[in-house]
């Protein structure tokens, strides 16, 4: 077990950015997210905590109250969940949070639609399977369709995409990026980087340090690190099986057009029979045989990198051998 919790299973997320002792973690992470646009003074935990109503929706959301140096306050929700149909939910908490806020028995008031500004900050542990989300960072706001000019600050969802950050420690800039590297890398770290820079990482390195938990804590973390594990497994076969599905229905399809554009060939060539089926045995080898090389390549591709996130989330090289379709021997070849 390495020396630093996870922060990406319920328990290790809620115990960095979701407890009132640990508040100093999540204010400083929020002013580096949000550096140059505004200064959050202090924060406070909603007294109800939202949690996804079905077992399918497993996850944290840290939902607190914001209050700037300037007196303006918002509402931060933090995600850490894979799902399907991932921004959509997320766009429905957030709606959620803000109908919370509407006063429904005096709709007919003009003040009865008045609210919190409501930002959605989601961690995407995982390599994201859209194409709204193609880079680490992705900003969105209500914004006109034709001059970009944000209307509202009444609704912010900022996606982090964490397989796509892939800075070394040395070249982090800027404080936001350190906070990146050290959550992406926790897990694998011996020792916590750049608490020389910045204090406030020297309390993360207590509050994460996995020999400082209490036999109870440590059952609650370790039963919540399998949870994770459990369903990554989970999601890698279902992802393998339909991988291999796609590539039967592409391969049979492939061929049937091959049969047919073969036949079209020969018969708009029948006057030179036999130099017409030697091309068109050719090409229909050639194409066979370079979609069967693709095949192959691309598959092999996937797996190996399906395997290097389970890696770098801790998975044992058994359970990654298992959920990446490679063996034990290509797993190791890996580290």
């Amino acid at each position: 077990m390495g020396k630093y919790i996870n922060p990406f299973t319920d328990w290790g997320f809620k115990r960095l950015f979701g407890q009132e002792f640990s508040k100093p973690l999540l204010i400083s992470f929020l002013n580096d997210l949000l550096v140059d646009e505004l200064h959050v003074k202090d924060l406070t935990f909603r007294d109800k905590e939202l949690l996804p109503p079905t077992k399918d929706q497993r996850g944290i959301i840290c939902d607190v109250y914001c209050e700037t140096d300037t007196g303006d306050r918002f509402i931060v929700e933090m995600q850490n969940r894979w799902q399907p149909n991932f921004l959509d939910r997320s766009i429905c908490y957030a709606c959620r949070s803000i109908l919370d806020q509407v006063d429904k028995g005096r709709a007919e008031r003009e003040d009865a639609y008045k609210f919190l500004p409501v930002y959605t900050i989601c961690f995407m542990n995982y390599m994201p399977h859209t194409d709204e989300v193609s880079k680490f960072r992705t900003d969105i706001v209500l914004a006109d369709k034709d001059t970009k000019a944000q209307v509202s600050n009444k609704l912010r969802f900022i996606y982090l995409a964490l397989p796509l950050f892939e800075k070394k420690a040395e070249e982090c800039e800027t404080d936001f990026e350190k906070w990146i590297y050290v959550l992406k890398h926790m897990e694998a770290l011996s020792r916590m980087p750049f608490t020389a820079q910045k204090e406030i990482f020297k309390q993360l390195e207590d509050y994460a340090d996995s020999h400082r938990l209490t036999k109870k804590e440590w059952e609650a973390y370790e039963n919540s690190l399998w949870v994770v594990r459990d369903n990554m497994a989970c999601m890698a076969a279902a992802e393998r099986e339909a991988r291999e599905k796609g590539h039967a229905e592409g391969h049979a399809k492939g061929m049937k057009q091959g049969r047919a554009e073969g036949r079209a060939e020969g018969r708009a060539e029948g006057m030179k029979q036999g130099r017409a089926e030697g091309r068109a045995e050719g090409r229909a080898e050639g194409r066979a045989e370079g979609r069967a090389e693709g095949r192959a390549e691309g598959r092999a591709e996937e797996k190996k990198a399906i395997a290097k996130q389970f890696l770098a989330m801790g998975l044992t090289i058994e359970q990654v051998a298992q959920g990446s379709g490679l063996s034990i021997e290509e797993v190791k070849g890996l580290q």
